[in-house]
Parts: structure tokens; C-alpha cells; sequence
């Protein structure tokens, strides 16, 4: 009996053992489990592994957005918005003045040369003898200038030579200043307006086409004509320094005839754009006119000759 009991207590220890040992694996199995857990949760949170770049290859470029647009869209996207400083902005608006300038300049020529086109052939005639008269005009006043400094270089009597064209400067000044009268060869012009149409602006264009044409003394109605002369309107007539008068207007103009009455008549000159007014113009030549308005001498205030 006492073996029986002895060898019951030996399977019971091996059975013991046993489950020692199944516990300890389990507890082992159980320990791997829990120490495998926390890599794959590592493992998933890691972002996806990149392949090695092959030996001898460079670092891989990295797009820029800027690569993927096209030309038009880098050119509008450097265009707009503006970026501008303060000297590009005023470069910006002396361009903007200057191609407005050009603008007006090929406008007033283009109409210049619609006049010109539309003109008839002897008004082109008319048009270029001006012209011609003028550069003559000019011409003769340069070999009149080259003849006086010959003379004063040649003349045995300088002092004497430069009196006398002293003195005839002097008229020739006077004649200008409108102090002495003048008389030679010119034309008259005389303005109808029954209409009351005629503005003071109207007469100073006649006076500066005369006096592009050549005119040396011109008297309108009785008041002599000068460099500092003035025009204004005064109700329905027209005031000359200070002086009103009415129509008809009179001018009295001494100068070439040939090149005067022609300057008058071009196309779209004084005396069409008198006529679109309704007002009547007459132009005569004359071998002799006269013109004997007079003004006073005024002493400038702060002028003064250098030679004094």
C-alpha cells in the first residue's frame, strides 16, 4: 500500500510539472503576443518605406509649382497685379503724354492733309508761290543783312555809313512800332457781317495769316496794328486795344500783293472760314496803300538798350 500511495504522489507531482511547464508556455506565448503588438502599431503609424535611388544617380528634382504653368500664364501671372515703384509711374504717365501728343499731332496733320487733298490744282499753285514768295522774302533779307556788314567793313567813312543805317533802322522800327506812317504797295480787305457772326478771334487769325504772308504795316478800321495789339469780343462788335469798332471791317495792308491775296484765299484759310460764317469778303491789290494811323511811343519800364 505504501508503494501504491508513493507512486500516486509521483504522477501527481508529474502532472504538476506539467502544468508548470504549460503555464510558463502559455505565459511565454501570451509575453510574445503582447511584445508583438506594439511594432505593428509602429509599423502602420510609419509612412510607406521609398526605394533607394540606384548608385551614381543624382537627388531627385522636386517640381515647382511655377514649372508646371504655361508661358502665357507665367507672363500674365508677372504682369498682374502691377507692381509698380513711383519713377516707373512717372516714366509710365510721360509716355501716356507723349503718345497723346503724337496723337493730336497726326490728327491736325491728317487734317491739314484732307484740306490739302480735297483742294483744287491752282489752289495748290497759289499754296506753293507762297511758299516760293516766302523763302524769296527770306533770301533777300539775308543778302540785305551781308550787304550791310560789307559795307561798313568797306566804307572809308564807318562812323558816317553807320549813322545813316542807323537811321534808317530807326524807320524801318518806326514803321514797325507803328509811330511813323508807311505807305508801298499791299492790298485791302474789307468784312461784311450782317449777321454779327464775326468774333474777335476771327479777325487775329487775319492778322496772323497776313503777317505770315509778309504784311509790314497793317491799320484795321482806323487803328494802327502792332506786335503787342490785342482783339476782344464787345457785344456785337469787336474791340482793338481798347478801341471798339464795328463792321465792315477794313484792313489796310502793305506788303506783296502776290503774296498776301494768296495767303487769304487758301483752302480753309481766312476767308473760307469767314464765309462759313456768312460773313462777305472783298480782297483788292493796289500799286499804292496808306497807312497813317499812328500810335504813341510808350517808354518800356524795365527794358533797356544793352549797348547803353
Amino acid at each position: 500500500m505504501s508503494d501504491n500511495q508513493h507512486s500516486d504522489n509521483q504522477h501527481s507531482d508529474n502532472q504538476h510539472s506539467d502544468d508548470e511547464h504549460h503555464e510558463h508556455e502559455h505565459h511565454e506565448h501570451a509575453h510574445g503576443e503582447h511584445a508583438a503588438r506594439p511594432g505593428n502599431r509602429l509599423r502602420k503609424e510609419l509612412p510607406a518605406e521609398v526605394p533607394a535611388p540606384a548608385p551614381g544617380a543624382g537627388p531627385r528634382p522636386v517640381p515647382r509649382p511655377e514649372e508646371s504653368l504655361t508661358g502665357r500664364q507665367r507672363l500674365v501671372k508677372g504682369l498682374w497685379p502691377p507692381r509698380l515703384t513711383r519713377p516707373q509711374l512717372i516714366v509710365a504717365l510721360l509716355l501716356f503724354g507723349l503718345g497723346f501728343g503724337l496723337a493730336v499731332q497726326v490728327a491736325s496733320n491728317s487734317d491739314t492733309d484732307s484740306a490739302l487733298r480735297g483742294a483744287r490744282q491752282e489752289d495748290l499753285v497759289r499754296i506753293l508761290d507762297e511758299l516760293d514768295s516766302r523763302t524769296q522774302r527770306l533770301e533777300d533779307e539775308r543778302q540785305g543783312l551781308e550787304k550791310q556788314r560789307s559795307e561798313l567793313q568797306s566804307s572809308s567813312d564807318q562812323a558816317a555809313e553807320a549813322r545813316k543805317q542807323t537811321a534808317e533802322k530807326e524807320r524801318q522800327l518806326g514803321i514797325l512800332a507803328g509811330t511813323v506812317a508807311a505807305q508801298g504797295p499791299g492790298i485791302t480787305m474789307t468784312i461784311e457781317d450782317t449777321k454779327g457772326t464775326v468774333q474777335s478771334d476771327m479777325l487775329l487769325d487775319t492778322i496772323q495769316e497776313l503777317r505770315a504772308a509778309g504784311a509790314e504795316a497793317i491799320q484795321v478800321n482806323g487803328v494802327r496794328v502792332v506786335a503787342n495789339t490785342y482783339f476782344a469780343d464787345a457785344g456785337k462788335s469787336v474791340s482793338v486795344d481798347g478801341n471798339k469798332i464795328n463792321a465792315p471791317y477794313r484792313f489796310k495792308v502793305i506788303g506783296k500783293p502776290q503774296d498776301l491775296e494768296p495767303a487769304l484765299n487758301i483752302p480753309g484759310g481766312v476767308v473760307q472760314t469767314l464765309e462759313k460764317e456768312q460773313a462777305t469778303v472783298s480782297v483788292a491789290q493796289s500799286g499804292k496803300i496808306v497807312v497813317d494811323a499812328l500810335r504813341q511811343a510808350k517808354q518800356p519800364d524795365y527794358a533797356r538798350s544793352s549797348s547803353q
